[in-house]
């Protein structure tokens, strides 16, 4: 079978937003979500910067025997899936009389690990830990949780793929679609925002010290970038067969039209141009696309020296001499890790429904290879029919997705 594969709702949580109407503002706006967390100056941290976002308060919303077993990402993954399903005409009386199947990235889930080792070692009786731990503890917490919370029975677990979890998730519930096995699957990505999850990322030096502004210190691409800012948040995409959407008059987004992916096979945390060219080059072959029918390319671009090195020559390699608006979303949200595959295709419909292509804020002096892109640093009016996201990880993991605003 060859289904085609559709978006028919979205929602995200995230730094610089709580909701789709939030965030649509603060992408023209160019507007960031990055401070100074006060914490990880207490705890010694070489850089305190991260994404601000605030914990969601779930009380009277969902019964605690559900809440229990939800951690940090998992709140963020509740909020986002709930308006996605709205936006999207799914209610309780549809999931509970249909298949729907779930498809979520995440790639840790610190604290609980942390507060059940630090509780055995000092009570040393297992008995105290209690009954939510271990659900909110394993990578699959997110999809365990919501499926429960839904009453979902179709496709069920979770794509651990780095920072890459959230595009695969999409791009392997695309597949499922594309070949009949599925009709509506929830996708999309969480990312926990404490400091716990964050000590061994400062640890390597992965992050900026660029402090004085924190609001200046995420600059994909830009020649004075030092380090990612890492964030958090969750996004959710519900994709469907075009036949069952139209079936239930959903509104119809957007068309997922290729997925690209590829392992680079060589260094655990630095990218080869070879393996990102790959996935590029498969995303267009799946969608049957030549490169000048992309109009926007929404860039991992992290703010790592190396990554926005690395992805600026393997956009320069296949779209030789094109000059396709790219920017990185991450200058305003910093790193959304196993989020940030699936926020910015929401980030990157939300621009094209509204005909923008949001700044790649702090972008001042590009370097040698970002010079050669079009790498779009203030708010453009501009039509986006097409447009592909990328999304790479630790141990050389690489997803990119091609979209077609419908």
């Amino acid at each position: 079978m060859n289904n085609r594969v559709v978006i028919t709702g979205m929602g995200v949580y995230s730094t610089i937003g709580k909701n789709l109407e939030e965030i649509t503002d603060s992408l023209y706006k160019g507007k960031s979500g990055i401070g100074i967390d006060p914490e990880r100056k207490a705890l010694g941290f070489r850089s305190a910067l991260t994404g601000i976002i605030e914990r969601p308060a779930l009380k009277g919303i969902l019964p605690r025997r559900m809440r229990v077993g939800l951690p940090e990402q998992g709140e963020y993954a509740y909020l986002a899936t709930i308006e996605a399903l709205k936006n999207s005409k799914i209610d309780e009386d549809f999931l509970l009389k249909n298949e729907v199947g779930i498809l979520y990235g995440n790639d840790s889930s610190t604290i609980p690990v942390i507060e059940a080792a630090d509780l055995v070692r000092e009570k040393r009786d297992t008995m105290l830990i209690g009954s939510g731990s271990i659900f909110q503890s394993m990578n699959s917490t997110v999809t365990m949780n919501l499926s429960v919370i839904l009453k979902l029975r179709g496709i069920n677990f979770t794509v651990s793929g780095a920072c890459a979890s959230g595009s695969h998730s999409i791009g392997v519930g695309y597949l499922f679609i594309k070949q009949g096995l599925q009709d509506i699957i929830i996708c999309g990505g969480a990312q926990e925002a404490n400091a716990m999850a964050m000590g061994s990322f400062d640890g390597l030096n992965a992050f900026s010290v660029q402090e004085d502004d924190p609001t200046k210190a995420s600059k994909p691409f830009d020649k004075d970038r030092d380090g990612l800012v890492p964030s958090g948040g969750a996004a959710t995409v519900i994709i469907e067969s075009y036949e069952s959407a139209r079936k239930r008059g959903a509104p119809i987004l957007g068309e997922i039209l290729g997925y690209g992916f590829s392992s680079n096979g060589d260094h655990i945390s630095a990218p080869t141009l070879e393996g990102l060219v790959v996935s590029l080059e498969r995303s267009l072959k799946d969608a049957n696309l030549r490169p000048d029918e992309i109009d926007y390319i929404n860039a991992h671009a992290t703010s790592t020296i190396i990554g926005d090195l690395s992805e600026a020559q393997s956009i320069d390699v296949v779209f030789n001499g094109l000059k396709t608006p790219v920017s990185s979303t991450k200058s305003m949200t910093g790193h959304e890790m196993w989020m940030g595959g699936a926020s910015e295709i929401v980030y990157s419909m939300i621009m094209a429904r509204n005909s923008f292509i949001a700044p790649n804020i702090n972008f001042n002096n590009p370097d040698k290879y970002s010079a050669k892109l079009n790498i779009i640093a203030e708010t453009k009016e501009q039509k986006i029919d097409i447009f592909l996201s990328n999304a790479f990880g630790f141990g050389g993991t690489n997803s990119s997705l091609i979209v077609k605003r419908l």
